[in-house]
C-alpha cells in the first residue's frame, strides 16, 4: 500500500515509447524514484542510489507500474471537485487513483460519474443504521475493502465521525470556499458562505484545502488561494470565481501528499518545493 510521506512518490505511466538507458533500448517493467515526465518526453529518474537521463526510442508499447496514491473520495453533490481530481488524475498531474467513492446522498452526482469510470460508489446514509458504532464500521470496512491511502472530502455535507479521523489521522482532506478561519464552521456551507462574504464588506475570499479534525473547517491549512470580491459580486458570482479556484488546488494539495512533500507539525503543514 502507498506510505503518504514516504522517501519515494512513485505511480504509473504508460506509453507507446521504449527507453533508452546507457545506449540500450529496452522495453520492460521499471521502478523509477521520483520521477517526472518531461514536456519533451524523456524521464529523469533520481534514486538515492542512481540518477540516470532517459530519452525516448522506437519501441513495441511497455508500461511502467508503480505504486499509486489510493484516494476515497466522499460527496453530497454533483461531484464537480471529483470530476477536477479525475481531470488531473487523467492528465498525469496526480499521481494517484480514486478506489471508492462515498455519498450520503443516492441522487449524488458523484455517485454517477463514479458508475461512469467503473470506480465502486456506495450510498451510506448513517440514517440507516441503528447506532453510530454500526455506520463507523461499516465507513471503515468499505475504505478497508478499498485499499484507502487517503479521503478526499469533495463537498460532503455531513461530519466525519471521530473514530474515522483517528484512524486516518492526517490523512483526510477538504476543500472549502473560503478562506479559513474565516467563514468556517457549522453552518458555513455552499451558498452561505458566499453571502456571508460579501455582507462581510471583506475584499478577498477564496478557497482552503486543509487536514479535517474532529471540529468543522478547524484542521491544519494546506493551501489557500483568493480571489478578488468586487462591488457587483453577488453570491452567484463570487461562487463561481472560488469554485474555478478550489478545482485548480484540491488536486495540487492532493499530488503534495502523494509525492511525500507535506511536513506537518501541530496546527503548521509545509509542502516542499
Amino acid at each position: 500500500m502507498f506510505q503518504p510521506g514516504g522517501e519515494a512518490s512513485i505511480w504509473m505511466i504508460q506509453a507507446r515509447h521504449g527507453i533508452t538507458i546507457g545506449g540500450t533500448c529496452v522495453s520492460s517493467l521499471f521502478t523509477l524514484y521520483s520521477s517526472l515526465l518531461s514536456p519533451s518526453n524523456r524521464l529523469f529518474i533520481d534514486s538515492p542510489s542512481t540518477s540516470h537521463y532517459i530519452r525516448t526510442c522506437p519501441a513495441p508499447v511497455f508500461r511502467l507500474h508503480f505504486e499509486l496514491m489510493n484516494i476515497a473520495v466522499f460527496a453530497s453533490g454533483r461531484g464537480s471537485n471529483f470530476q477536477a481530481i479525475l481531470n488531473a488524475i487523467d492528465h498525469g498531474v496526480l499521481p494517484a487513483r480514486v478506489t471508492l467513492v462515498v455519498s450520503n446522498k443516492a441522487e449524488a452526482g458523484a455517485l454517477e460519474i463514479a458508475r461512469s469510470r467503473n470506480i465502486p460508489a456506495a450510498h451510506i446514509s448513517q440514517q440507516a443504521f441503528p447506532a453510530e458504532d454500526s455506520y463507523v464500521a461499516q465507513l471503515l470496512e468499505l475504505l478497508v475493502k478499498h485499499e484507502a491511502d487517503i479521503i478526499a472530502l469533495a463537498g460532503y455535507l455531513k461530519r466525519i465521525p471521530s473514530a474515522v479521523v483517528g484512524k486516518f489521522r492526517n490523512r483526510i482532506l477538504n476543500v472549502h470556499p473560503a478562506l479559513l478561519p474565516a467563514f468556517g464552521g457549522a453552518g458555513m456551507y455552499g451558498m452561505h458562505v458566499h453571502q456571508a462574504v460579501i455582507q462581510s464588506g471583506v475584499k478577498v475570499s477564496g478557497a482552503t484545502v486543509h487536514v479535517v479534525d474532529e471540529e468543522y473547517d478547524r484542521g491544519p491549512i494546506v493551501l489557500q488561494k483568493t480571489v478578488e470580491v468586487v462591488q457587483s459580486d453577488t453570491p452567484e458570482s463570487l461562487a463561481s470565481k472560488v469554485l474555478k479556484v478550489e478545482h485548480e488546488i484540491y488536486p495540487l494539495a492532493l499530488k503534495a501528499f502523494a509525492e511525500g512533500r507535506v511536513n506537518i507539525e501541530g496546527r503548521r503543514i509545509w509542502i516542499q518545493p
